[in-house]
């Protein structure tokens, strides 16, 4: 007997003969997938969840990421005209303070978030 129909046997038998919902199946460790067609729609339907949180979640980071940096890239190169090997290249002028900058970002969002949408 192979170890998948020993494993489909033994959930036939933990569950009584009991059919699993295909969701409680995806989040279930070591789930026996009767079709091959399920599984891959469950693989499916995560890859859009994952995609729409990202897609979310990309969109604002994104967008802070390209304007921080190219408004600091335009005040270091053309407003004050200097020379950026001095201060060790455009690299390290535009990571300066980055990290900071954008946990400033987060907390500054979270507020005015938070004060728009409460009751």
């Amino acid at each position: 007997m192979t170890s998948s129909s020993k494993r489909k046997e033994e959930s036939h038998l933990l569950n009584g003969g009991v059919k699993q919902s295909t969701w409680s199946k995806a989040f279930s460790s070591n789930a026996v997938w009767e079709e091959k067609d399920e599984f891959l729609d469950v693989i499916y339907w995560l890859r859009q969840i994952i995609a729409v949180i990202l897609g979310v979640i990309w969109v604002f980071c994104t967008s802070f990421c390209i304007i921080n940096a190219g408004v600091l890239y335009v005040y270091f190169s053309s407003f004050q005209q200097i020379d950026e090997e001095e201060y060790g290249g455009t690299w390290e002028l535009t990571k300066e303070g980055f990290m900071t900058s954008f946990a400033l970002f987060l907390v500054v969002w979270i507020i005015f978030y938070t004060a728009l949408h409460f009751d």
